[in-house]
């Protein structure tokens, strides 16, 4: 058998999906590190209450406040999402060809306008 005779190990296929925005992105990236901080904190806090620690109150504390920030990092990706959408993104532009039509349309126009007018 020949290298030539053999079939790729991978095919590329187009993406499903369009990629994210940048602000978008990076907003999701921070609040994806900030939930997994506040998770671990959530662990750490239980395990310390369950063993009975000195460790476990500020874990707690610590814990609650984690989570506030996560929530909030949370809604910011879907605030960044929201305005970069509004800002960029439908690029509407018309076609050569509505541009077309739309000269046509008022070629006509004009065109009954001045036939009125001129009656």
């Amino acid at each position: 058998m020949r290298d030539t005779d053999r079939r790729p190990l991978w095919r590329e296929e187009p993406a499903t999906r369009r990629r994210m925005a940048d602000p978008v992105r990076t907003a999701a990236v921070r609040a994806v590190i900030i939930v997994a901080v506040t998770l671990t904190q959530a662990m750490i806090a239980f395990l310390g209450t369950l063993a009975g620690t000195w460790l476990a109150f500020p874990a707690v504390i610590c814990t609650v406040a984690s989570t506030v920030v996560a929530t909030w990092a949370v809604l910011d990706v879907w605030v960044t999402r929201q305005v970069w959408v509004q800002r960029y993104g439908v690029q509407s532009q018309p076609s050569s060809t509505a541009r077309q039509l739309r000269r046509e349309r008022r070629a006509a126009q004009e065109e009954r306008r001045a036939g009125g007018a001129a009656v």
